[in-house]
Formats: structure tokens, C-alpha cells, sequence
């Protein structure tokens, strides 16, 4: 199916609350199709401390981000809704799920979404199930995904489904999973293909890495919010929405090896939009522009360093177990349910 069936166009201004500023499309262009010079990366490997889970209360206290009182009216949050839906085809949406989560965002529209944190049932606290939802209004969600962090797994991992019953790696609902390394500082997002080492396979069937999250590390122990790097494979063909496939057959041809070794063809390199230290609050903040409502350690934003007002992708906390996740060209959903899935993990190496 082609992308374009999942949404309307209009040559009218209808979008206006949803649109973002990116500068000239030749720009974004290349910053989504991985032409432009990156950073040294000589720096970024630095030691780790051994990794420990945290509890979500602990975690919190450590150096939260607060959303900053700027924050759009209650109606203007309406209207942007009713302008989401107006962009979206719902029903295309829902009769092919499986397929739109792996599409990214159209240019100029933001997909603003929820995810809930189910932590009810005797395991539920340690190994708690997130549900993804399409923001349709105030109150009508539509299903979008689904993840459940494994258990008896030596690294964390996550599965994610776009059956919300069924979170099994043998149903056909099965998308993807999320994987950590053992420190729990780098996360490896994959499609639902077959694991290379595992069997002899065809091309087709062999899995598609997604995306990679690395956490910087903190050895020192400063007090601060989280610094996080978020690698995609690039965008080369923006109308037909093509990316680019990475079918790693060894570590060394992985997303993170390939970026740590400075070969950033193919690879767009996107960081967290660092907060700013309010003096009067004694805090961290960001504008999320009324869509976070909390602080929390989790709370970020997603930008490429050559445009910091476009903002990717964000998330963050609106109650205990309610946050907000919004996400726009070039991410899917199933890159931006994954990136949230890494910052729910607990870092005691990144505190």
C-alpha cells in the first residue's frame, strides 16, 4: 500500500497548529538523508559503571526535567487534535496497522500520541506492558502498539506487538523488539525478521535494524538530566518515504559499531535537546507546549543538531503512569514507541 492511502492533503492552511518550522526543504532534505558531516566521534566512548535497575520513584528524584509554563490553551490542544484526525485516514490506519507504524511521518504534520503503563497483576511493577495510542480526541484513542519488557532475558528486551493481548515473538501481531546491552546505556531497535546467527536465510527474511539509542554515561556522578544520541537509517527518497536497510550479518556492520567508527553513510545522528537551568524553579526545563504536564527524569525532546527548532520527536510524563509521545518526518511509530521503551529502562550508569 502506498503511504500516501494513511493520510489527506490539503493545499489550505487546516495544519497550521501542527506544522513545525524546518527551514527550506533542501535542508531537510539533507539532514534526513545522512549527506551531511557529522562530529568526531573519538570522544564518545568513555567507561561505564555497572548497570542497576532502578525503581521509578528513585529514578525520578534524581534530575528531572520540568515542562516550562509556556503551555498552549485546552482548546488549542482541541483544534490540533481535530486537525491530526482531519490529516489522518483513520480507517486506512486501523485495517493496516502492520503497515503504518513502519511508515515515517509526513513533512509538516506532528502524530501526537499516549502511551500508558499497565503495572497492575503480581509482576507487573518489574515487567510492566505500554500501550501506544493515536491521540484522536479528549476521548476516543486509536491502538497502535504494544510492548512488554521480557522476562528471564540477560539484557533488557522488549517486545512489541500491534496485538495488545498477544505480546508473543511467535504471533503474527509480533512487530519487533528492543534489546539493551548489559550495562543497559545502548538499545538496538529491530523489525520482526529472523536473527542471522540463528538460521541460514534469504535476504528477506533476515531482520532490518531500526534505529539505536545510546545513553551517555556518567562516572562522576554529576547531577544533571540525560544525554541520549538516537541513530536512524536514512531517508533517501522523502516522496516514496524509502529507507535505507541495515541487515547487519555481524556486529561490526551494526548501526551503533558503524557510528562509533565515525561511517555515517546512510546513518542520520540525532540527540536530545539539552534543558536549560532555571534559577527561579532550581530546575530543568523544557517547552513541550502544553503536551507535558509533569517533570520527570524522562521527559526530552528529540532534534539533529544543524535545526534545533524542529523538534522530532518528544515525550514526556503527564501522570504516574500516562505519558505523552509525539513524533514527526522522520520517525515512525515504531521508532518513536522504541525510543520511549529506552527511556523507561532504568540507568543507574546514566544518573
Amino acid at each position: 500500500m502506498n503511504v500516501s492511502s494513511f493520510y489527506f492533503f490539503s493545499s489550505g492552511n487546516e495544519f497550521d497548529e501542527l506544522v513545525r518550522p524546518v527551514g527550506t526543504s533542501e535542508v531537510e532534505d539533507d539532514l534526513f538523508s545522512g549527506k551531511l558531516q557529522h562530529a568526531s566521534c573519538e570522544s564518545r566512548d568513555r567507561p561505564s559503571m555497572p548497570y542497576s535497575n532502578l525503581s521509578d520513584t528513585e529514578e525520578e528524584s534524581l534530575a528531572p526535567v520540568q515542562p516550562s509554563a509556556a503551555a498552549l490553551s485546552t482548546s488549542s490542544r482541541a483544534d490540533s487534535q481535530i486537525n491530526l484526525c482531519a490529516a489522518l485516514n483513520l480507517n486506512q490506519i486501523i485495517e493496516n496497522l502492520e503497515e503504518f507504524v513502519f511508515h515515517p511521518a509526513p513533512n509538516d504534520i506532528t502524530i501526537k500520541c499516549r502511551i500508558t503503563r499497565d503495572k497492575r497483576g503480581i509482576d507487573r511493577n518489574f515487567f510492566p506492558t505500554y500501550f501506544l495510542h493515536l491521540d484522536k480526541d479528549e476521548s476516543k484513542r486509536i491502538f497502535l502498539l504494544a510492548g512488554r519488557k521480557r522476562k528471564k532475558s540477560r539484557t533488557s528486551n522488549y517486545l512489541i506487538s500491534v496485538d495488545p493481548t498477544d505480546l508473543s515473538r511467535n504471533c503474527v501481531s509480533y512487530m519487533g523488539k528492543l534489546r539493551s546491552n548489559v550495562l543497559g546505556t545502548q538499545f538496538t531497535l529491530y523489525d520482526n525478521g529472523i536473527n542471522p546467527h540463528k538460521d541460514v536465510l534469504t535476504d528477506e527474511e533476515t531482520r532490518r535494524e531500526l534505529a539505536a539509542v545510546i545513553y551517555d554515561t556518567n562516572v562522576l556522578g554529576f547531577k544533571g538530566p540525560r544525554k541520549m544520541t538516537v541513530i536512524l537509517p536514512a531517508v533517501h527518497d522523502s516522496s516514496a518515504l524509502k529507507r535505507c536497510g541495515f541487515k547487519p550479518l555481524t556486529a561490526h556492520d551494526s548501526i551503533i559499531e558503524r557510528w562509533k567508527c565515525g561511517k555515517y553513510d546512510d546513518l542520520i545522528e540525532l540527540r536530545n535537546k539539552s534543558p536549560i537551568w532555571n534559577e527561579e524553579t532550581q530546575s530543568y526545563i523544557l517547552n513541550f507546549h502544553g503536551r507535558v504536564t509533569q517533570a520527570s527524569v524522562k521527559n526530552f525532546q528529540i532534534i539533529h543538531e544543524n535545526n534545533p527548532d524542529y523538534i522530532i520527536m518528544q515525550f514526556g510524563r503527564i501522570s504516574e503512569d500516562v505519558f505523552s509521545m509525539d513524533y514527526s518526518y522522520p520517525i515512525c511509530a515504531m521508532q518513536a514507541f522504541g525510543i520511549a521503551l529506552s527511556s523507561f529502562d532504568g540507568k543507574l550508569a546514566c544518573e
